[in-house]
């Protein structure tokens, strides 16, 4: 139908477009860098008669700041009042809501299957979120992508601000082009730690093209604390051709001029709204408003909680006044009938005395004593006496005043400002933290040494301990508070030490100083981390009675210590002994200590300055620290056993795991062990890395004190590639597991270490396993006696090398309660030296003369390298043959001597039974008569019946019986056989 009502009508239905309803656009650029303006109807206007295309400025045209482009006329104009413009850039500073363009995308990453317990409970609920005045990042384990996209027609870059203090957290930035490829920036990608409570800046460079920009923070949740989060504000692009209009003033703000290129902030007990061109004040009487306030609000009446009490400076009679003063600003009211009044000012009380190392010469305050000088505080600075010097270092424990070393100030995470408050009020006999602006300021005290050094005489003392800092505090809250300890070495960096939350009674905390470097020691207190402009919690409050600081460089002296003198001359002046030497007591002269002792940090004067070594350990030349040289001999049962552990004294590594956080997220342990060797040197290095992590990253030396941990046992936490995205492993929450070595010993307890033998299974040799005691100097709250460690070395000949490393199954992190960590070292290296019970001898058979003897070991066999076996030996022998003959000679004879002896007593016997039978013939022939006589001589005629048993013949026994007693027989007649002359009747 619309053609023909057209052709009837003779014109369009649409109607002519209006000025406002369309925008003009460049077009991209084509090859020769020109464009075109065109006109773009805006969304939901349906109009024709649009403004032809025309040629537009060249590519490379921009504004300055302070302009914007005027597409109807392709001018560039200056902003109106209450607005701004970068000229070529755009910048996002008010975070109310998400800026058009910005969007949130939350992953959860791994790729891995996880345990059906550990799985993530998704991710749909974490984002970044507007705060105001910045944009905070997700607290959990998900993955939290910020995405801008921009197209820049020239290179320029990216510029924002952000606090990033904790370490649970990994938080990347990084840039892809329009082909969708990471852009090779991977030291800007890694954004750097800030101090606490303050704010860092990131800028990186931006090439032409389309940029997509991500900030993406990750959370790593393996413990109850909470994650504190990434902040995020002022986002500043620059390199845009050209902006087409201006951005108004956020509220708080201002710009009273045209051509602004930012906006200015309202003054206290002012505000403004949204592109003002001058903030409004707020009723004098009745209401308040903060800097940068888009709102005034109605004071409230005083109460206790709006004023606090301080102490004058000591007059001219040692006498201060209790002053009481409002909480600046002072935003409640003393004129409505509930309100509270200030107390009345100017009450006496005596001063307390100065600090110990100051002096009062009469004057309001105190002062240092004088170099070689030393006070209590309550006395005149006097000299040492001879034979001593001052002990130097710090000791605050009256609050009358604030040190001249220590500063407070108050630091606000928004911007909302506490700056020129006082964060920390000076109490009498304690200092504690103020008021600061609203209760989720952080309240900063911080105390400057230039450096740390032992007195003279101490200087040969080179243990690694240099001094110490010990403070005394408690606080007293009823909300999240926390009270942070950070260290700054030589103000590269502050990290945090130790940190306490909630309510905690009176306690002491030391920590223990090793490089000789300017410090400074940072007290920083938040009532609490909720964002609020209100002080609700102001009796919340932390207290600090005491701190000590011991050897401190530009020190003072509260007491004097023995110290060295010269050889040459008694009562000379003190001069510093030799490493490893004490002062002797007596006659004040430096004398070495014994060996397989370490000189004590604290105490040189005495013999007992010269601490002795554990069991296996030795000390260096210069007595500065026991070690273990690799090297450990035991007696069992009438046997030594003895053991080296050289082949073990390169760093060994374990990572054990994986574990799973409550998302899910896989992580593992890893540790690295410095047995033993390198004479004390510290070998195992743990650090937080942002970058590709390997082990041979770790265990190399590196100068960088603040990223690197040199101790004997350190543990790192390792986000493995897969597990969030990351293109390599990162290490992360690395600590110091052991930094002092204890002894070698057998046993299963060692100065209050205790190995629990249910720990690990029971080793399947009969020798005893060999365990190394480390320990940690540092102390925590989980800790209070510092972590230790214990190292279990088992003989497995089958695990060769370096062998095998593990945790208790019932421990997998090392430790079951945080303090006492457990491994098991399995090697082949780990078994004792070889000895002669190590092997038995077998001897060969007799073969031509010779015979060999093998050694071979005894198996199983629990010992390693040792003495050799030694080389199979060849001895003489006598063969078969020989004895073989000898024992046929003697079986032979044997036989012969065995036959005659059976023949003589043979024949013996026949004679005996002849005579017998013959004389029972006899008696039965005749009875009753007597039995004649035997002939004595054969008759003639009659046969010798004899002569068949009696042979003139002599036996081989007979000639040996007659050889025996021929001697005897040689007086007796010899018998001989006479002829009868008698007739034969007779």
């Amino acid at each position: 139908i619309e053609p023909e009502l057209q052709q009837a009508s003779g014109r369009s239905l649409f109607c002519d477009c209006l000025q406002k309803d369309y925008h003009f656009e460049y077009t991209e650029c084509d090859s020769s860098g020109s464009r075109w303006r065109v006109a773009v109807p805006n969304s939901a206007v349906d109009c024709s008669g649009l403004p032809d295309p025309v040629r537009g400025k060249e590519c490379t045209f921009s504004c300055a700041s302070g302009e914007y482009l005027e597409m109807k006329n392709q001018v560039c104009s200056k902003c109106a009042e209450g607005t701004y413009s970068l000229g070529s850039g755009i910048k996002f500073d008010e975070w109310d809501e998400l800026p058009a363009g910005f969007s949130n995308v939350a992953t959860f990453m791994d790729t891995v299957v996880v345990p059906s317990d550990s799985r993530p409970d998704g991710c749909n609920n974490s984002s970044w979120i507007p705060r105001g005045n910045y944009i905070e990042s997700n607290r959990d384990d998900c993955t939290v992508s910020l995405i801008y996209a921009v197209h820049l027609k020239k290179s320029g870059y990216v510029f924002f601000e952000y606090q990033y203090v904790d370490n649970n957290i990994f938080f990347e930035f990084f840039i892809q082009n329009d082909q969708c490829q990471e852009m090779d920036a991977t030291t800007d990608k890694w954004v750097k730690l800030t101090d606490n409570g303050e704010w860092g800046s990131h800028s990186v460079m931006l090439k032409s093209g389309t940029n997509i920009l991500y900030w993406r923070t990750t959370g790593i949740l393996m413990g109850s604390k909470a994650v504190k989060p990434v902040l995020v504000k002022n986002i500043t692009i620059e390199g845009v051709a050209y902006t087409s209009e201006c951005f108004p003033c956020k509220p708080g703000t201002f710009s009273s001029k045209p051509g602004s290129f930012n906006c200015q902030v309202c003054p206290r007990n002012t505000y403004s709204e949204k592109g003002a061109k001058e903030c409004i004040q707020c009723k004098e009487d009745s209401q308040f408003s903060e800097e940068g306030a888009s709102v005034c609000v109605e004071r409230p009446p005083c109460t206790t909680k709006d004023y606090f009490q301080i102490h004058t400076p000591c007059d001219e009679e040692g006498k201060t006044q209790i002053m009481y003063k409002w909480i600046e600003p002072k935003i409640c009211r003393e004129d409505v009938m509930e309100a509270t009044r200030l107390p009345p000012s100017g009450e006496k009380k005596d001063c307390p005395p100065c600090n110990p190392g100051f002096y009062n010469n009469g004057s309001s305050s105190c002062h240092p004593c004088p170099p070689g000088t030393f006070s209590d505080g309550t006395k005149e600075c006097q000299p040492c006496p001879a034979g001593t010097e001052p002990a130097l270092g710090f000791e605050y424990k009256w609050w009358n005043v604030l040190p001249n070393n220590m500063k407070t100030s108050c630091f606000n995470v928004g911007n909302s400002k506490c700056d020129g408050m006082n964060g920390w009020e000076v109490a009498g006999d304690h200092i504690q933290s103020g008021a600061g602006g609203s209760d989720n300021d952080y309240l900063i005290l911080s105390l400057h040494i230039p450096g740390f050094k032992p007195p003279t005489s101490m200087t040969g003392a080179t243990g690694s301990e240099l001094g110490r800092i010990t403070f005394v505090f408690e606080t007293l809250c009823s909300a999240d508070c926390v009270l942070y300890f950070m260290v700054d070495i030589n103000r590269k960096s502050t990290n945090v030490v130790e940190s306490w939350g909630g309510t905690k009674e009176k306690q002491a905390y030391t920590h223990i100083i090793f490089k000789n470097a300017t410090f400074t020691f940072t007290w920083a207190f938040q009532r609490t981390n909720q964002g609020q402009d209100n002080r609700r919690f102001i009796n919340d409050v932390v207290k600090i009675y005491s701190i000590i600081a011991t050897n401190a460089v530009d020190g003072v002296a509260s007491s004097c210590r023995a110290c060295a003198l010269g050889s040459e001359q008694l009562g000379s002046s003190c001069v510093p002994c030799p490493p490893g030497y004490y002062i002797e007591k007596k006659t004040n002269q430096c004398k070495e200590c014994l060996a397989d002792t370490y000189l004590s940090i604290h105490q040189v004067y005495g013999k007992e300055a010269c601490i002795p070594c554990g069991p296996g350990s030795k000390s260096t030349q210069d007595h500065s620290v026991c070690y273990s040289d690799c090297f450990f001999y035991h007696e069992k049962e009438n046997q030594s056993l003895h053991y080296d552990f050289s082949n073990l004294s390169s760093v060994g590594s374990l990572m054990n795991g994986p574990s799973f956080t409550s998302k899910g997220t896989k992580y593992f342990h890893f540790f690295n062990i410095s047995l033993c060797g390198h004479e004390g040197k510290k070998m195992a290095l743990c650090t937080n890395n942002i970058s590709d992590f390997t082990v041979k990253e770790m265990v190399a030396g590196s100068d960088d004190y603040t990223s690197l941990a040199g101790a004997f046992v350190c543990q790192s936490t390792i986000i493995p590639s897969e597990s969030k995205g990351f293109r390599a492993a990162l290490s992360s929450q690395s600590i110091i597991l052991a930094d002092t070595f204890l002894g070698v010993t057998v046993e299963t307890t060692l100065q209050n270490i205790n190995i629990k033998e249910d720990m690990f299974p029971v080793s399947p040799n009969q020798l005893p396993d060999v365990h190394f005691f480390y320990k940690s100097s540092t102390t925590t709250t989980s800790c209070i006696n510092g972590r230790s460690t214990a190292v279990k070395m088992r003989c497995n000949p089958s695990k060769l090398g370096a062998g095998v490393i593990s945790v208790p199954s019932k421990c997998p992190a090392g430790t079951c309660d945080g303090c006492a960590f457990y491994f098991l070292w399995e090697s082949a290296e780990a078994c004792p030296l070889c000895t002669e019970h190590d092997f038995h001898e077998i001897e060969g058979a007799c073969k031509r003369g010779l015979q060999e003897t093998l050694y071979v070991w005894n198996e199983p066999k629990w010992c390693i390298k040792g003495i050799t076996l030694p080389e199979k030996k060849l001895s003489t022998c006598e063969t078969v043959d020989f004895w073989l003959k000898v024992g046929a000679g003697v079986g032979a004879f044997t036989a012969v001597l065995l036959v005659a002896l059976t023949c003589y007593f043979w024949k013996k016997n026949q004679k005996l039974e002849y005579k017998y039978s013959k004389l029972v013939m006899t008696t039965n022939s005749k009875e009753c008569e007597l039995p004649a006589a035997d002939s004595c001589a054969i008759m003639e005629g009659e046969d010798n019946e004899e002569d068949v048993v009696y042979s003139n013949k002599q036996s081989l026994l007979g000639k040996l019986k007659s050889l025996a007693t021929k001697v005897k027989d040689k007086d007796h007649f010899e018998s001989v056989q006479l002829k009868s002359s008698r007739v034969p009747n007779i």
